[in-house]
């Protein structure tokens, strides 16, 4: 029965990603979930055998995830706007925003699983909403006012391609489009696309241990930066303690009460740059090819368990940091890459903006991979 509903759920998946492509998201450019190919290899000794992605112990793959995201109040103290003409719009008083909240929905569906390769298409669609304390006037900075108005989302299509070269070794891509931004009724155009990818070598050495390297274009830290990935998943001798790791991306130290409850400690990069698409009263937004980088830091605990077989949980609590809230100028014509500030001659950002921290709760729930 779980084999029919998963091939129909593919089936249904395929079908509707083509018009998903052209509004995508962009969290997931290094995310990778090795738990999806827990059956590979032969138990056929006779027969050549293949790295399995699984190690002994890692938490359920989640298969479709529909979660809601929510942080408390801190506040927005936006700088000095420069606008395509030269001229300037003040920063304004810090206002206070009440709550930032959404609903996070993700499909992640092997298409093909086979002993020698795994290919995987996935799709997600994130939605924040601000809840300012008072609204923002048309006098205020055209943040406030965008936020307030429009809020964030973003939404994309990812593929994920497991090759094993042998019994222990094995090399991983992934690649994503993702839409993010201001829009709404008004649908963006594909040009404000952003492409993310990774690729990695790996060895699983043993049952309960698996590391690899490589090199990720990413936009977690919510700009264009070109960064060495560390894969590190490993298992205790008695299954109750384990690591989770794809640093920088996310960190998590696993303690396993049983295989139905797990609980984890770590963080995680969340990011993407958000196209100013929807125009205000008074700004031009789409001419001002403003695209505002957010970047953050969620320190967290996460429980998750089982509700009934394949229906898990998922409850995560943590204080969220900002990495970076502020506003550039992109024209068009490739991304600017600032190598974490590091390169001289690029171009200033439009906005420095600040941002409070937050504590905040997720909670979804997931169909798990058998």
């Amino acid at each position: 029965m779980m084999r029919n509903f998963l091939k129909l759920t593919t089936a249904v998946f395929v079908l509707a990603s083509a018009p998903v492509f052209a509004q995508t998201d962009g969290t997931a450019d290094d995310d990778i979930d090795w738990s999806l190919y827990e059956d590979l290899g032969f138990e056929d000794e006779s027969m050549k055998r293949y790295a399995n992605a699984k190690i002994e112990g890692l938490s359920p793959a989640k298969l479709i995830s529909i979660g809601y995201d929510f942080q408390g109040p801190y506040s927005i103290a936006p700088g000095e706007l420069t606008m395509a003409d030269g001229t300037t719009v003040e920063g304004g008083d810090a206002m206070q925003v009440n709550s930032t909240a959404g609903i996070r929905a993700g499909f992640n569906l092997p298409v093909i699983s086979q002993n020698n390769l795994v290919w995987q298409m996935g799709a997600n669609y994130w939605n924040t909403s601000y809840n300012y304390a008072e609204a923002p006037a048309s006098s205020d900075n055209p943040l406030h006012q965008s936020l307030s108005e429009h809020g964030l989302r973003t939404s994309g299509i990812s593929t994920t391609i497991y090759k094993p070269l042998d019994d222990t070794q094995f090399i991983l891509f992934q690649g994503s489009a993702d839409m993010s931004g201001t829009y709404g009724a008004s649908a963006m155009p594909a040009q404000y696309l952003k492409y993310s990818a990774a690729a990695l070598w790996g060895k699983r050495p043993t049952e309960k241990k698996q590391w690899g390297v490589g090199l990720a274009r990413t936009y977690r830290v919510g700009e264009l930066n070109y960064i060495p990935v560390i894969l590190y998943n490993k298992t205790s001798a008695n299954n109750k303690w384990g690591t989770e790791a794809l640093f920088p991306a996310r960190v998590h130290v696993r303690r396993t009460i049983n295989p139905r409850n797990m609980v984890f400690l770590g963080y995680e990069l969340q990011g993407q740059s958000f196209r100013m698409y929807e125009n205000l009263p008074g700004f031009d937004l789409r001419d001002e090819d403003l695209e505002i980088r957010r970047g953050e830091i969620r320190v967290r605990a996460v429980y998750e368990f089982s509700l009934k077989n394949f229906i898990w949980m998922s409850i995560q609590a943590g204080y969220r940091i900002n990495y970076r809230y502020d506003v550039d100028r992109l024209v068009a014509g490739p991304d600017i890459y600032r190598a974490f500030g590091l390169i001289d001659g690029t171009p200033a950002y439009a906005q420095m903006n600040g941002l409070t921290n937050p504590f905040y709760v997720n909670v979804s729930v997931n169909l798990v991979s058998p």
